[in-house]
């Protein structure tokens, strides 16, 4: 008989779909005593101003409240999650510093609640949050089930990453040959178009060849930002 675990895994594998998947994801939630979920993605690039996508089974006036307000840019659930991947657990304190987004949260039944975030190589970030009107959050229950909370916050990250992302960005990163990845390293790593012509023995013309390609391929308008984006994407690693 296959485990909490195995299960879950096997039926977000076998889905194809965004809904598909977080209806999956919002069953195991409410097998955890939560009634909401929402799941927050976060693409590494672009580094100014990263695209995100949420979805969530929030109620639909909260939903376009938070969206109007740009209550993402102060949420300190999001903040935190920014900086580190230690669970984080709702109350008054965490929200002191804004009011107005936990007031109306609660109006709308977001009373008590729990989140984590998920990073991986190629820089991209999430945050599954575990929410309910009634209840609060209690020591015993956090003991018995905050290894499966955190089991479905990894699990979520990589089933929704799958189908997200490609909704986000391209993936011109697959284009790029293995010289290309070679010579990006070394310009990483502050080296010329000179210095890296004699440690691969090839011509400076064939490397700003290689430069140029990779700058195409990855959308880019200059070597500096291919080397960035390269690495946000886990291609220098």
């Amino acid at each position: 008989m296959k485990s909490w675990a195995e299960e879950l895994l096997h039926e977000l594998n076998h889905a194809s779909s965004d809904t598909e998947i977080f209806g999956k994801i919002e069953a195991a939630a409410r097998g955890l005593g939560f009634e909401f979920c929402a799941y927050g993605l976060r693409a590494p690039w672009p580094l100014s101003k990263p695209k995100i996508r949420l979805v969530s089974n929030y109620p639909e006036a909260w939903k376009k409240r938070y969206q109007e307000a740009r209550y993402v840019e102060i949420d300190p659930t999001v903040q935190h999650a920014r900086r580190s991947q230690s669970p984080i657990v709702w109350s008054d304190a965490l929200f002191s510093g804004a009011p107005d987004l936990w007031r109306e949260a609660q109006s709308h039944g977001l009373r008590y609640g729990w989140a984590q975030s998920a990073f991986d190589s190629c820089g991209v970030g999430g945050m599954l949050t575990l929410a309910r009107s009634n209840d609060p959050l209690t020591v015993d229950e956090l003991a018995q089930n905050e290894i499966k909370m955190r089991w479905l916050v990894s699990t979520a990250h990589l089933s929704l990453k799958r189908v997200l992302m490609p909704t986000l960005m391209a993936d011109p990163e697959r284009g790029l040959t293995d010289r290309e990845v070679e010579v990006l390293k070394w310009a990483a790593d502050g080296k010329t178009s000179g210095e890296i012509s004699k440690i691969l023995v090839i011509s400076v013309d064939t490397v700003n060849f290689h430069v140029k390609n990779a700058v195409t391929k990855l959308k880019t308008t200059n070597k500096t930002a291919a080397v960035v984006r390269a690495a946000m994407l886990g291609l220098l690693q």
